[in-house]
């Protein structure tokens, strides 16, 4: 009997431990890897970077030149479960450890903005920007303009030359944003 007792001790406290965690993971603070060379010179890739999900949770606008992780495909609607599915623990008991549809990029839009790619160069509303954190300056490419949709963002990564990124997939939903980078490791 005291030796169940027990058993039942230690088994509430992990239960309490994997709700508690999953709590954190999904609303607070969540670990990612940094995957490619988008973000360089900035961030390095397999640099491990920890995400702020507060302003995600609370449903608020990142700032411009924020560095979030997002969920790439934004083709489809997320759910809470996909939060779920997505935590870490529940990644490494199912054996699903594949992310490679988290994009690590700077914002560069917000809903409304026009974003505008000419020469090489990046303007919002019409004003080009001072970006000291790009690596190097982007390959002169055809001018593109994009207008940021409400409840959108536009990213960038700060690799021009080697980014998959809102020039591509398109601005992304709010919702895709999973959280800003808070630190790195």
């Amino acid at each position: 009997m005291k030796i169940w007792k027990e058993v039942q001790g230690w088994g509430l406290s992990i239960i309490i431990g994997f709700i508690i965690s999953m709590f954190i993971g999904i609303f607070v603070i969540q670990p990612y890897k940094v995957n490619g060379h988008s973000m360089e010179p900035t961030l390095d890739d397999k640099q491990r970077i920890y995400a702020w999900k507060i302003a995600h949770t609370l449903e608020k606008l990142p700032k411009y030149e924020d560095i979030v992780i997002i969920d790439s495909r934004i083709d489809r609607d997320r759910t809470f479960w996909d939060s779920v599915n997505e935590h870490p623990l529940i990644r490494i008991l199912s054996g699903n450890k594949k992310e490679d549809f988290f994009y690590v990029k700077r914002v560069i839009g917000l809903p409304g903005d026009v974003i505008e790619i000419k020469d090489g160069q990046v303007f919002r509303n019409g004003v080009q920007l001072e970006e000291p954190y790009i690596k190097e300056q982007m390959y002169a490419e055809q001018s593109q303009v994009w207008e940021v949709p409400e409840d959108h963002i536009f990213v960038m990564g700060d690799n021009r030359n080697n980014s998959k990124d809102s020039r591509m997939i398109g601005p992304v939903p709010l919702d895709h944003i999973m959280g800003i980078e808070g630190f790195t490791k």
